[in-house]
């Protein structure tokens, strides 16, 4: 016979405290740490412990007796069902100051290296409807909350065109309507679902594998220019055909009308061919009179205006004089290289992806932009000794890794080149602080300047200047 699991306790009447990384809430009960979710400081709440460990426990709220001074209304009828969003019932003002406390927190306790004074963080000026990309799934069952399941009532249509439910691949809420991109996107979303209701269009089972409808990928610009890209699980010519041409004619601001015939096991569609419909096979992003090409597989920072801030700050604390060899690592397609050519004499990207190189040698012509070579491939066999003994020792490093920082290959790299100058660019200020460590023995800290690109959500962008010693 198995162990008998022991009763997880029910702590009442306990105050929040605190926030904490991923969007969750913090209490204390005797000295132990207790984390939940969709709660604000200063709130008194029932916790449900859910998962109890030695040294934390976690649980979910199952009243609140008492509302904290310091918490908005959700402005989103899905809020606390979706997983996004999670902070929009604090006011926008204590979300920055969080932010801005993770980010020194970070830095001073992984990092514990000697930091300036941080600069107040630049909150977006956008706080709903700021993203230029969603994706949605289509699922033929769809999530029912707990309020629909304990209302007892049938459900005919279980068919949903929305988001997984957070750690449930299989699951997924239907949305109707989402405050992170524009209002068009709602009603293109909305669109094709009436459209598949009304023609029976299968949608995807996830779990089988089976169906037509798979996924939807909304992009916009702020030049106004919009790609809409349909996933289709195989290929039904006359369904398909007709369901574009039915957005083509109901849509014409969309530009860029693509679709993807995606009959493997996962979502992704990197490894996929994309086929043109209409319109063009890619969007211009406008930045500084750059235009820059982004095409169905590209990545572009997913908030434009607050990318334009981001990167006048990188170029900023670049220092450039017109006389430097800078290396753009994890250059993208080229935007901040393309973004600061015009203020160095040379400026190298490097990236992994052999399509996003390719998109920035284009972004560079179309801007005539003759100072810029880029490479593709992995990082830490790119970025070499040799590498930089053919091409240069680089005056200027500006880097912008993924969330996992940077390979530990590729920092001694940069340290044996020893570049006047690293600004570093991070959307995860916890492997930032890590790599800012190793840089330490040869690199003071000079400025930090956090940035807000996802408001309501615990996300923060953090940029920092460094210096030889």
């Amino acid at each position: 016979m198995g162990r008998r699991k022991k009763d997880l306790p029910l702590l009442e009447k306990v105050e929040i405290t605190d926030v904490a990384n991923e969007g969750k809430a913090i209490a204390k009960v005797n000295e132990m740490v207790v984390f939940t979710q969709y709660v604000v400081p200063g709130d008194i709440v029932d916790i449900q412990v859910t998962r109890k460990k030695n040294s934390y426990m976690e649980g979910r709220v199952t009243q609140i007796h008492s509302y904290s001074s310091k918490r908005s209304e959700p402005f989103c009828s899905h809020y606390g069902v979706c997983g996004g969003c999670k902070w929009q019932i604090l006011p926008y003002e204590e979300q920055i100051r969080h932010k801005q406390r993770q980010v020194f927190n970070n830095l001073t306790r992984i990092g514990k290296v000697e930091l300036p004074e941080i600069s107040p963080i630049l909150g977006s000026e956008d706080t709903i409807f700021y993203r230029n990309k969603l994706e949605f799934t289509f699922s033929n069952k769809k999530w029912l909350t707990y309020e629909q399941v304990s209302s007892g009532a049938t459900f005919e249509n279980m068919n949903a065109l929305g988001f997984h439910i957070p750690g449930m691949f299989d699951k997924v809420l239907d949305i109707e309507k989402c405050y992170l991109q524009n209002e068009l996107c709602n009603e293109v979303r909305d669109a094709i679902k009436a459209y598949a209701y009304e023609k029976g269009l299968p949608f995807f089972d996830l779990r089988n594998h089976e169906g037509f409808l798979r996924t939807m990928v909304f992009r916009t610009s702020s030049i106004g220019e919009v790609m809409l890209i349909l996933v289709f699980y195989h290929e039904n010519r006359e369904m398909r055909e007709d369901l574009l041409n039915h957005l083509r004619n109901k849509f014409p601001q969309i530009t860029s009308l693509l679709y993807v015939i995606n009959g493997k096991c996962n979502d992704t569609i990197t490894d996929q061919e994309v086929h043109l419909f209409w319109g063009k096979d890619h969007i211009f992003e406008e930045m500084e009179g750059l235009r820059f090409k982004i095409g169905p597989k590209s990545f572009y920072q997913t908030n434009s205006k607050q990318a334009y801030e981001l990167y006048k700050i990188a170029r900023d604390y670049a220092q450039l004089t017109g006389n430097e060899l800078v290396y753009d690592l994890y250059t993208g397609t080229g935007t901040i290289a393309c973004f600061v050519a015009g203020k160095a004499k040379k400026v190298i990207g490097i990236e992994y992806v052999p399509e996003a190189i390719e998109d920035a040698k284009i972004n560079a012509k179309n801007n005539q932009i003759e100072n810029t070579l880029f490479y593709a491939g992995d990082m830490k066999n790119i970025l070499t000794k040799e590498f930089v003994l053919e091409h240069g020792r680089p005056d200027v490093i500006i880097t912008d890794p993924p969330r996992d920082g940077m390979h530990p290959d590729v920092i001694e790299t940069i340290l044996s080149a020893e570049p006047k100058r690293i600004v570093y660019v991070s959307c995860n200020p916890a492997t930032q602080a890590r790599d800012l460590n190793l840089l330490d023995v040869k690199y003071k800290v000079t400025a930090v300047q956090p940035v807000d690109m996802f408001p309501h959500t615990h996300h923060v962008e953090n940029v920092v200047a460094l210096e030889l010693k």
